[in-house]
């Protein structure tokens, strides 16, 4: 029987485990360069830098020319912020290696960090002519990114365009692309440069990806969901245009297809806490809130931090009429991220329907500081004061509110429903009149509030001299 020998990967993890022993012995390691580039590369990828940084820093002490060991220490001085000491030592590492392409690279990258933008793009600048051209692409998206944190946004643009001219599947430049045309608000013109690279390469997935992406930016959700399907044609593992994908049908309010797609998110990629929360989202909006507590429990399960994980499942446990379980998890969400508006929202209306009066104020008080400008902070809280007899102060909440969102039909609206229960009709067709002017159709909403067909009679009547 032959027999396949073949040679044994060395076991780097026994030389990590040697390395630390001697650091805490304060011993004086040695080994030989390639175990401590290897000793790096495994604190690198662990992300513990300080260690990194000690084996990096010990590698040199014995290895001084090192210019893997220089890239890594000025790497890792970069993280931690020390871009001076960065600089020093990619210096050092020129004059050893004049013609190494790393050092300037890293050099640009590090000038970027500093917010050095100009020496930045020098630094890639002085590399295009000696650097391959299909690695070209790259450089210029390193100069796109410049620009783009330097605020310069159409040479930004600029420079992705360059890039994805010289490789149409150079991801990040299309992505910032799509990113910097959005801020300049170029995102409807740049339809047709999108449709002239999928002219140029029709079974380009990812050009097909990012039209999807604007067409979404541009809430053309129908056109979005063209554009996913082609990428997913091309390219049927495409997790990112299954999610997207998704999202769209999602914004469509086509919830059963969205949770299909999402379904397909989870069999091209790795299940994520995100991911089970907009799957948990999708059931959610079917009312099938068994299976969307199901998805928002693995969420939470992957990542126990993840504070929208514990919205979800507060949200499903309202809606099956389970308040004080749900009360414990919108209290976890609101300690995980107490800036979101929803979160205080969602655990305000739970406290007033278990009879927490005072708390339940409290807590719409929070979400109006999060959000003063999301109106259905306004109404619910105003809502609740109005059901407690305060009619008045039910009003006021509404101004303030107004005060927020002042071209709010729906606070309008509301205040005209308040002031005609309270008798104030002359007030109360003020805020009819600007409410209509808002919004005409949301009118309707008036008569929900007063089932009582001789009210809505009158606010027939109301909307009538409008018209008039």
């Amino acid at each position: 029987m032959q027999q396949n020998f073949e040679e044994r990967e060395p076991d780097w993890r026994a030389s990590v485990q040697h390395f630390e022993r001697m650091i805490q012995s304060d011993e004086q390691p040695f080994f030989d360069l390639d175990t401590y580039e290897h000793i790096v590369e495994h604190y690198i990828g662990e992300g513990d830098w300080a260690h990194a940084l000690k084996a990096c820093e010990l590698g040199l002490e014995h290895f001084p020319y090192s210019l893997e060991l220089m890239l890594d220490k000025a790497h890792l001085l970069a993280q931690n912020n020390h871009y001076d000491d960065a600089l020093d030592l990619l210096e050092r590492a020129l004059l050893f290696n004049p013609r190494d392409l790393d050092v300037l690279y890293m050099m640009g990258g590090v000038y970027n960090m500093m917010g050095e933008f100009e020496q930045s793009i020098g630094a890639y600048e002085s590399m295009m002519e000696q650097t391959e051209d299909e690695d070209k692409d790259d450089l210029l998206f390193q100069m796109g990114q410049a620009y783009q944190n330097w605020g310069k946004y159409d040479e930004a643009i600029t420079h992705y365009k360059k890039a994805i001219e010289r490789n149409i599947n150079n991801e990040n430049a299309l992505y910032e692309l799509a990113f910097c045309l959005d801020i300049t608000g170029e995102l409807e013109k740049s339809i047709s440069y999108y449709e002239d690279l999928i002219d140029r390469d029709p079974y380009s997935h990812n050009a097909w990806y990012n039209l999807g992406i604007v067409y979404s930016k541009l809430e053309k959700f129908d056109e979005a969901l063209h554009a996913y399907d082609y990428a997913i044609v091309i390219k049927e593992d495409f997790a990112s245009a299954h999610f997207n994908m998704a999202n769209a049908y999602m914004n469509l309010e086509r919830y059963k297809e969205a949770q299909a797609a999402y379904e397909q998110t989870l069999l091209h990629e790795p299940p994520t806490a995100d991911l089970y929360c907009h799957l948990g989202a999708s059931y959610e909006k079917l009312d099938q809130f068994e299976t969307a507590l199901e998805h928002y429990r693995k969420a939470i399960k992957l990542d126990s931090e993840w504070d929208e994980g514990w919205y979800g499942v507060s949200v499903c446990l309202t809606a099956q009429g389970k308040w004080i379980e749900a009360v414990s998890c919108i209290k976890k969400a609101i300690k995980i991220n107490e800036h979101i508006a929803d979160y205080w929202l969602t655990f305000a209306e739970l406290e007033y329907r278990i009879g927490n009066i005072f708390s339940s104020i409290e807590a719409f008080e929070k979400a109006a500081d999060a959000e003063p400008d999301y109106a259905e902070v306004w109404l619910k809280w105003s809502l609740v004061l109005f059901d407690q007899g305060q009619h008045t102060k039910a009003y006021e909440i509404l101004q303030q509110g107004l005060d927020e969102v002042p071209d709010c039909a729906d606070l309008y609206y509301r205040a005209t429903a308040y002031l005609l229960h309270s008798g104030d009709y002359r007030e109360a067709l003020l805020n009819l009149e600007i409410a209509l002017t808002l919004d005409y159709d949301a009118h309707v909403q008036l008569f929900e509030f007063f089932p009582e067909l001789e009210k809505q009679k009158a606010i027939y009547k109301l909307i009538d001299q409008y018209r008039k």
